[in-house]
């Protein structure tokens, strides 16, 4: 659904060395690596932000569609978070349905400056959705908040990838719990610039323990 094929030669991107990889229904990458190694800008080469490389490095099957949490919500301050689903297509209705998956009953009408950051990150996990995501990108969705948020939100999103088990993921995470408890493929990136390592999880859909260069 998703391949990865960054050749250094063509590119020179200052940031990611050479990179091959691909992603596929069902695929729970945690994604992890040093501060500062290259991991949100890979995360943007996916999505199409970062364009500083040639237009075939990243290919999607077609039809395929990308959601994107960022570190920041995103959501327009000025808007409720009815009016910021609508903004990607979700009637009242199902954004009522998805606001209630993320734990967000009867909130429709708030802004998001009413909201505490938890909060906040979990309606913009509602507008990820809104899209009906084949890939879900996070990007340290659990970066500021406490233990039981940080907790509450990632048996959350372990549920939702549970209930829709075709959607792929790659988060970014420093997190080995992360990894531990969402992913059955661990992503490293390491070195300037940065190259990919692979190590499949035990019990992972994809194969027993074994670390390869993708």
């Amino acid at each position: 659904m998703l391949e990865l094929c960054l050749q250094s030669q063509r590119s020179h991107h200052p940031i990611l060395g050479e990179i091959r990889a691909q992603v596929r229904p069902g695929d729970r990458i945690c994604l992890l690596g040093p501060s500062g190694v290259g991991k949100t800008t890979l995360l943007n080469l996916i999505a199409g932000i970062d364009t500083r490389v040639p237009p075939d490095t990243v290919r999607l099957d077609p039809g395929v569609r990308l959601g994107y949490l960022f570190q920041e919500h995103r959501l327009l301050p000025w808007r409720t978070l009815f009016q910021n689903l609508a903004l990607v297509g979700a009637e009242r209705e199902r954004a009522a349905h998805l606001l209630t998956q993320v734990g967000l009953v009867g909130y429709g009408h708030h802004r998001p400056d009413q909201l505490s950051l938890g909060m906040a990150r979990r309606a913009a996990l509602a507008r990820c959705l809104a899209v009906e995501p084949d890939v879900l990108l996070l990007d340290e969705p659990f970066a500021s908040l406490d233990r039981p948020r940080a907790d509450e939100l990632r048996r959350l999103i372990a549920a939702l990838l549970d209930r829709r088990p075709g959607m792929a993921m790659i988060c970014v995470t420093h997190d080995a719990r992360d990894a531990h408890q969402l992913a059955n493929q661990r992503w490293y990136l390491r070195g300037r610039p940065a190259r990919l390592t692979r190590e499949d999880w035990p019990g992972s859909a994809v194969s027993a323990l074994s670390r390869v260069a993708l």
